[in-house]
C-alpha cells in the first residue's frame, strides 16, 4: 500500500475546507486564490480547483463575477453566498469534532 494514495484523499477534503475559508473572507481573484493556497503548501496544481469551484457555483455556494481590468484579459472574482456561509459553518464543525477524535485518538498510549 502506498502511502501517497491515502495522503491524497485526506488533502481533497482539506483543500475544498480551506478554499471556502478564504472566500468566505470576501470576494477573490481566482489566482490569489491559487497563490495563498500554494504558498500554504495546500496545493500543488491548480487544476484541482476549478473544477471544485464550478461544482460549488452550480450548488449555489459561491457567486463568481467577471471583471474588466484597464488592461489585461477579465479577471474572474469569487464570493460566497449565504448557503456557502452555511454550507462552511457544517464543515467547521465537522473539522472541529474530527479534530478532536483525532487527537483524542492519537493521545492514547501504547497498548502493552
Amino acid at each position: 500500500m502506498n502511502a501517497s494514495d491515502t495522503q491524497i484523499q485526506m488533502r481533497k477534503g482539506i483543500v475544498a475546507f480551506c478554499v471556502l475559508h478564504i472566500i468566505s473572507r470576501g470576494r477573490v481573484y481566482t489566482s490569489d486564490l491559487i497563490d495563498e493556497l500554494k504558498s500554504a503548501q495546500v496545493i500543488a496544481i491548480e487544476g484541482t480547483l476549478y473544477p471544485l469551484l464550478q461544482q460549488w457555483k452550480n450548488n449555489g455556494l459561491v457567486t463568481s463575477e467577471k471583471v474588466e481590468p484597464d488592461a489585461g484579459p477579465p479577471r474572474k472574482y469569487y464570493s460566497m453566498t449565504e448557503k456557502g456561509h452555511t454550507f462552511l459553518n457544517e464543515l467547521q464543525t465537522t473539522w472541529e469534532e474530527l479534530n478532536s477524535t483525532v487527537n483524542q485518538l492519537r493521545s492514547k498510549p501504547k497498548n502493552p
